[in-house]
């Protein structure tokens, strides 16, 4: 999550326009090069394509995750003449960052083909190249090819990949440590406090490897056509990842005929000219008269805050309408900042963004966005900055169909606010979170978005100051964050997150956390964690030196003492514990986490233990079956004081807990209640790859 975001975006005034008008303009296929369904020709085997979901077997997460009609297809199971890297969970690898943990290398002259699964007339694809020398980024070809036929040539770019050093990170390959007085594990010191003072290797820490970029393909291609990806040679990129390709069949555009045009208010389709000001206009005319505002198809060049109230905004649809603009140094720092006082300053960039009114302004309400894509343009971390694709206070509104790219945080909410919709968006290569409902943020949902490659968390709920309540994660995709966890819930009242798929968290988090941080208010109430799926998770943390679980519960400033109850999840992969419930040790004594309840779980696969218990507190369990667990089932440690009475964490066996691994039963009548089995570091084994239950 990213540690200090509020407020929202003051608004330039945009004079209205000189005649009031909707426009009513259709638009033709024409206008976006769309050429519809191809004709007829001989039906092709998909024989060759293998369809995964977060890297597995769709079968294996049926009916969990979002489902927005793309086929994700991995690099290294398709035909290629490339060097297939990975499996890796080891941070700051290309691999460790690839879906599934694996991906492909090309250099010069090699490819990757793959076959079309069903029909499809756009394709997304994930990849990494190699940042410049000296940081900044750069661009390479990649030829697109059709059924053995050219079809166009990909620029890529690695502008906004390619981050090093600690925490907020830099975009030099050569910087110092930018916290030299922090501990690091790499030499398990502090730097600045050790003589002789530690060589760190340059660059340090380099991470947030991959970006994606869409392609429309002008016709509509039959399952077992293929596309196959080549790097020319000549290119000056030494070697380029494919991680993934994402295909599927884009409807024709959106038309709104009973419409504010933004066209008619002086917006510039090609995005040669800031159309910032007419979307201001457009927007008070339609507010005026009653109307949706609507973007056609175009590229619209946009460098500031579009301040939304009261209004419905709609395009042709995220892959013909874009939204695109620059960061911008403002002349000033903005007056809203860190909701921190201690941090300070304010925004120093603006950006392209749609923004409600602040909440001390009362909010927007009734916002209604749909169908566009925002591109930003972020590529560094600062935390103060408003570049989020979507930010400020907006209730009673609903925000679907997006595609926001390249921002800081792609949605970012600063209550009080309530009843919000987020569906079906796709949020990707964020710098920080994919969506966060920070302060009050209540009666909301967030369903059926894709987020992946954030910064940070990638669905985070912030309870500071005022706790978020009655709010829903369901059926959300989250897909290899970097940094951080793929949901995480700080504090609040009465909160669910349901039904959601979470893959290839890396480092310094795990796919589900449960936080006591932050300055977060206290859990209260109840806390639904029900029908998820996490695989590949539980990351190595650098700072402690141990591997977290899949999900992890974490009593940091305060007791987590709410109703929790975790219950038909499938914990899948597990690289080290399933659950992990701990304390920081300077507060080891101070907070403890009780009221947990377990129940319908399957745990596929740990390469420890199912329960790792580092903290005062207790649970139970209840039809919980596990395999292929990699050490003892239950690893007890309490809060490390290792009285006769046992550990200061309890465990209840409510019954049907069955199964184990290496040491037999996960459960067994030894371990309970509360017997210490406390391994502080235990080995690894990794566990086999998932399989049908």
């Amino acid at each position: 999550m990213s540690r200090s975001i509020r407020g929202a975006a003051t608004r330039r005034a945009g004079g209205p326009p000189r005649r009031a008008a909707a426009v009513l303009a259709a638009v033709t296929a024409a206008t976006v090069g769309y050429a519809g369904p191809a004709a007829a020709d001989t039906p092709k085997s998909a024989a060759g394509a293998v369809v995964t979901r977060a890297g597995l077997a769709p079968a294996l997460v049926a009916g969990r995750g979002a489902d927005l009609g793309a086929a994700e297809q991995e690099a290294e199971n398709a035909r290629s003449t490339g060097t297939v890297i990975g499996p890796d969970r080891t941070a700051y690898t290309l691999p460790s960052e690839a879906s599934g943990r694996s991906a492909v290398k090309l250099t010069p002259g090699q490819y990757v083909e793959f076959t079309l699964p069903a029909a499809a007339n756009a394709i997304t694809v994930r990849y990494s190249i190699p940042d410049a020398p000296g940081g900044g980024g750069t661009t390479a070809p990649l030829d697109v090819a059709v059924n053995g036929r050219k079809h166009s040539t990909m620029t890529l770019t690695s502008q906004y990949s390619w981050l090093y050093n600690q925490y907020p990170f830099s975009n030099d390959p050569q910087a110092g440590l930018l916290h030299p007085d922090w501990w690091i594990t790499e030499c398990s010191c502090v730097p600045s406090a050790t003589t002789p003072a530690p060589e760190i290797a340059k660059p340090f820490r380099p991470t947030h490897f991959y970006d994606e970029q869409r392609l429309l393909l002008g016709r509509t291609y039959k399952a077992g056509d293929t596309v196959r990806l080549t790097v020319p040679q000549g290119s000056k990129a030494a070697w380029t990842v494919v991680d993934l390709l994402d295909s599927e069949l884009v409807a024709a555009p959106h038309v709104n005929l009973a419409s504010a045009n933004v066209l008619a208010f002086g917006a510039d389709p090609t995005g040669r000219r800031d159309s910032a000001d007419a979307l201001d206009r457009a927007i008070a005319f339609a507010r005026r008269v009653h109307l949706p505002v609507y973007l056609p198809p175009g590229t619209y060049q946009v460098n500031r805050h579009i301040v939304v109230d009261d209004v419905t905004i709609e395009g042709a649809g995220s892959w013909y309408t874009i939204v695109k603009g620059h960061q911008v140094d403002l002349a000033t720092p903005a007056p809203w900042g860190s909701p921190r006082p201690e941090a300070g300053g304010g925004s120093v960039h603006t950006g392209v963004g749609f923004y409600g009114k602040d909440a001390a302004a009362g909010g927007s309400r009734n916002v209604h966005l749909s169908g566009f894509a925002i591109e930003g343009d972020v590529r560094e971390r600062i935390d103060t900055d408003q570049v989020n694709g979507i930010g400020g206070a907006m209730s009673d509104s609903v925000i679907e169909g997006l595609y926001i790219h390249h921002t800081k945080v792609g949605l970012w909410f600063d209550g009080p606010m309530k009843n919000l919709r987020v569906t079906r968006n796709v949020i990707t290569d964020q710098i920080a979170d994919g969506l966060n409902f920070h302060t009050g943020v209540t009666d909301s949902v967030v369903s059926h978005n894709l987020v992946r490659n954030t910064g940070d968390d990638g669905l985070a709920m912030w309870s500071e100051k005022t706790e978020d309540a009655r709010n829903t994660f369901d059926h959300n995709t989250v897909q290899s964050p970097v940094l951080a966890n793929g949901i995480a819930i700080y504090g609040g009242t009465d909160n669910t997150a349901s039904g959601n798929l979470v893959a290839d968290p890396v480092r310094e988090g795990s796919a589900i956390h449960v936080g006591s941080r932050f300055g977060a208010e206290p859990f209260t109430g109840h806390l639904w964690i029900t029908d998820n799926t996490t695989v590949r998770s539980g990351t190595y943390e650098l700072n402690w030196k141990i591997g977290l679980g899949a999900i992890w519960f974490y009593a940091l400033e305060k007791d987590i003492a709410a109703d929790v109850r975790v219950t038909g999840d499938h914990f899948l992969d597990s690289t080290y514990n399933a659950v992990m419930v701990v304390s920081d040790w300077p507060v080891k004594d101070l907070y403890e986490v009780t009221g947990l309840h377990f129940k319908d779980i399957r745990v596929d696969g740990t390469g420890t233990s199912v329960l790792s218990a580092r903290a005062a507190g207790s649970a139970d369990f209840e039809n919980v079956d596990a395999r292929n667990v990699g050490a003892v089932g239950v690893n007890n440690c309490g809060s490390f004081h290792f009285t006769p009475a046992g550990s200061e964490f309890s465990v209840t066996d409510l019954g049907g807990n069955d199964g184990g691994g290496t040491t037999g039963a996960w459960l067994a009548p030894w371990e309970l209640p509360n017997t210490i089995t406390c391994d502080d570091r235990p080995p690894v084994v990794a566990p086999p790859a998932p399989s049908a239950w």
